[in-house]
């Protein structure tokens, strides 16, 4: 191992959307599977403090972690390929850093000098970028800058990262450049030129790729790599192939066959080994070879945008694998849903997922939604705000309690079977001041859950105001919603279910955060596994029938 960390710089060019997360979590797999410590970081160019208030359609799911950070979704990659939980120092923003500066000119710390991009903001980018090396847990730190090559905001960064390298002396730094390199259909040829501009742009702002990694959509022959390495000034087997695949979860083997692991070791003087993937590729091969398969719905506010719940979908891959099932996700906007379009929408499906979300655009679709499943005996999980519609479902049509609302749609409801938290109620900024991080959850004996678990107390990562009323818990529990999971210190319902229903399980956190591919979320396997029960039930019954 090392005695300091290397660090390696991820950035981009010629256009947004190439993958970088994806590259460096792949390479971070491999050196990991070398036995290096190795974490990921991402710095993103947007004013914003951190994405927890952009929307969803945006900028994707807002990730969060152990800690409570609300981050970039890419963090969710680096956690699901790594296996290895991220944290604060993670996800650094414009905005973060703007605020950390400007906090210490209000304290006099610059002493009067005047505060300038150059050195203020770049040593501030640089005090984040070490801190995760400071730590002395890894021997390899991966940053990955957000945004494109060029962009206005990117260039604190860039500057940044050529001063880092600098300081970090030779072999302890290298950078990763990820390019386009497009497909002429009409020419009938690839197209060297929007890449050989991006190295450009990189080199005018002082910094030199060692590596270029390439996205195509066809095979680069020998001659055209030559070409790059010749016009980029980088070495030929330093030209990195990264064609199309049909997973990201292939990734991983693709940069192995281009030897991107080994031209990484090599600059940073570090010795290379043959990565043990065995488990990783058990899962691949699991993944793209399934012998059944299942069609979950997706009750959503935001399903135009699929990274809106990106968590989710992977997670979903990863149970799907474990029970050898492909998962069929079928999106549906719940704010269509209603009462005449209901049986033809969900009729068909062989589970339900109703999603996280905030505010009322959409909320009677959902509700109506769960009063289908709940009534049809499909299996269903509701997470956070789903969770909630599934209470304010059954206190409705079930303990009937006709206005059961939630204080987030109606303030004036008077039967708020969910409302806002106590130590929210103070609480003006939106930024950061929700409910966040893991905390503890005791299960109750003989339910779902705890089957599920096979443990007692669980904690798990939660992001919200509201919560269950729990005045009233007794009046919803007699009927048959029982809450299954209580925080240990604050008895805040975490879990509900329906007792006369096969698999009807609501959570206020978000188990989708946890799920990798080496340890697939319990709750998302124990749900793909009732969907594949309720489709050979469903199909036994109507065999007997004919």
């Amino acid at each position: 191992m090392t005695t300091k960390p290397k660090y390696i710089f991820v950035t981009g060019g010629v256009t947004s959307s190439l993958g970088k997360g994806i590259i460096a979590a792949s390479l971070a797999k491999l050196l990991q599977a070398q036995g290096y410590r190795v974490t990921i970081q991402k710095l993103d160019p947007y004013i914003n403090v951190d994405p927890g208030t952009l929307n969803p359609y945006e900028h994707g799911e807002c990730y969060v972690t152990e800690d409570g950070a609300e981050t970039d979704l890419d963090l969710g990659h680096y956690e699901r390929f790594l296996n290895v939980n991220t944290s604060q120092a993670n996800n650094v923003t414009t905005g973060r850093i703007y605020q950390s500066v400007i906090e210490k000119e209000r304290r006099g710390e610059f002493l009067g000098k005047t505060v300038q991009v150059v050195p203020h903001i770049t040593n501030e980018i640089k005090r984040r970028i070490q801190i995760l090396g400071n730590s002395g847990d890894y021997d390899i730190i991966i940053t990955e800058i957000g945004g494109t090559v060029g962009d206005i905001e990117s260039l604190p960064y860039i500057e940044a990262v050529r001063q880092l390298r600098w300081d970090l002396g030779d072999n302890n730094g290298v950078v990763i450049h990820l390019t386009l390199v497009p497909y002429l259909s009409a020419a009938g040829e690839l197209k060297t030129k929007p890449t050989q501009h991006s190295v450009k742009t990189l080199m005018e702002s002082g910094v030199q790729a060692d590596i270029l990694v390439c996205r195509t959509e066809h095979y680069l022959p020998k001659d055209l790599r030559k070409k790059l390495a010749l016009f980029c000034n980088v070495r030929e087997e330093a030209v990195i192939q990264s064609i199309d695949a049909s997973t990201i979860y292939d990734v991983p083997n693709l940069m192995l066959n281009e030897g991107l692991d080994k031209v990484v070791l090599k600059k940073l003087a570090l010795e290379s080994s043959v990565p043990d993937i065995t488990t990783w590729n058990t899962f691949v091969k699991r993944h793209k070879n399934p012998s059944n398969e299942v069609t979950v719905g997706l009750i959503g506010k935001y399903v135009e945008l699929q990274d809106s719940y990106k968590s989710i979908l992977e997670s979903f891959i990863h149970a799907g694998a474990e029970n050898g099932v492909k998962v069929n996700i079928e999106s549906i906007h719940s704010e269509y849903l209603n009462d005449d379009n209901i049986k033809l929408k969900l009729g068909h499906l062989d589970a339900v997922l109703v999603a996280p979300g905030f505010g009322e655009r959409g909320i009677e679709g959902k509700i109506t939604a769960v009063k289908f499943v709940r009534e049809n005996n499909i299996p269903f999980l509701g997470i956070c705000l789903g969770m909630q519609m599934a209470v304010i479902e059954f206190a409705r049509n079930v303990v009937g309690i006709a206005d059961a609302n939630s204080t987030e749609m109606n303030s004036v409801t008077a039967n708020p079977v969910i409302d806002l938290m106590e130590d929210q109620k103070s609480i003006t900024d939106k930024g950061g001041t929700m409910r966040l991080g893991a905390w503890a959850c005791e299960l109750k004996a003989g339910s779902i859950v705890h089957s599920v678990y096979k443990a007692n107390v669980i904690k798990e990562r939660h992001r919200h105001r509201y919560e269950f009323n729990s005045a009233f818990k007794d009046e919803l529990e007699a009927a048959g919603m029982v809450a299954t999971g209580l925080n240990p210190d604050t008895k805040l319902v975490e879990i509900v279910e329906v007792t006369n229903h096969p698999w009807f399980v609501g959570v206020q956190y978000h188990p989708e955060y946890k799920s990798t591919v080496i340890n697939p979320h319990p709750l998302f396997v124990a749900f793909v596994k009732a969907a594949l029960n309720y489709k050979k039930k469903k199909k036994s019954a109507s065999v007997s029938q004919k």
